[in-house]
């Protein structure tokens, strides 16, 4: 019993130590200017060499938990700097755990944590909507597929369903790629 409660500590510890050093990353990103545009990200995170794609991953990462940068600018990002496999690797890794943590964050939060990370009015406008689905386990599938959904943001509701972690996991492993793929091979071949 107390091993589990010491590891869940540093466990709990590492997690914060993380979160402070992407938040540090992104802050200082913010005041050098790096998301003016997409050549600025660039060679931002092309600024940290060897720890760039690991940097990139993170962001990407952060950005689905609390929107800063849109998730194209970090694809683009990748793929030019990393290459079409590269660049989807970080990509994918980062959007996936970032999609796995909003989830886990609304579960054990509620609802009053995703209406302030969403917005009051996004948040009565989308749950009002799912709550009328009868499938919405296709129609999250569909949202995490296509482009331009709001996509983030249903990870966060789909929290306060009742989708099994299994379910959401599982749905997110195994449609986030082929849109990140896309994007990866695009800007890889445009750049």
């Amino acid at each position: 019993m107390e091993e589990g409660i010491r590891l869940r500590k540093v466990f709990t510890a590492l997690a914060l130590l993380l979160c402070s050093i992407v938040i540090i990353v992104m802050i200082k990103g913010w005041f050098d200017g790096c998301y003016a545009s997409p050549e600025a990200f660039v060679q931002y995170i092309a600024s940290y060499g060897i720890m760039g794609p690991v940097v990139l991953t993170l962001i990407q990462m952060f950005q689905v938990v609390v929107p800063v940068v849109p998730g194209m600018v970090g694809c683009a990002a990748g793929a030019i700097l990393y290459g079409s496999i590269g660049g989807f690797l970080c990509n994918y890794i980062g959007i996936s755990a970032g999609s796995i943590l909003a989830y886990w964050l609304a579960k054990k939060y509620g609802a009053e944590f995703v209406k302030k990370v969403t917005g009051e009015k996004a948040y009565n406008k989308y749950t009002s909507w799912i709550q009328k689905q009868k499938s919405y386990t296709w129609i999250f599938a569909l949202m995490i597929l296509l482009p331009l959904a709001p996509d983030d943001f249903f990870c966060y509701f789909t929290g306060l369903t009742q989708m099994s972690p299994k379910k959401f996991t599982l749905i997110i492993l195994s449609m986030k790629p082929w849109l990140i793929m896309v994007y990866s091979l695009v800007f890889a071949g445009i750049f």
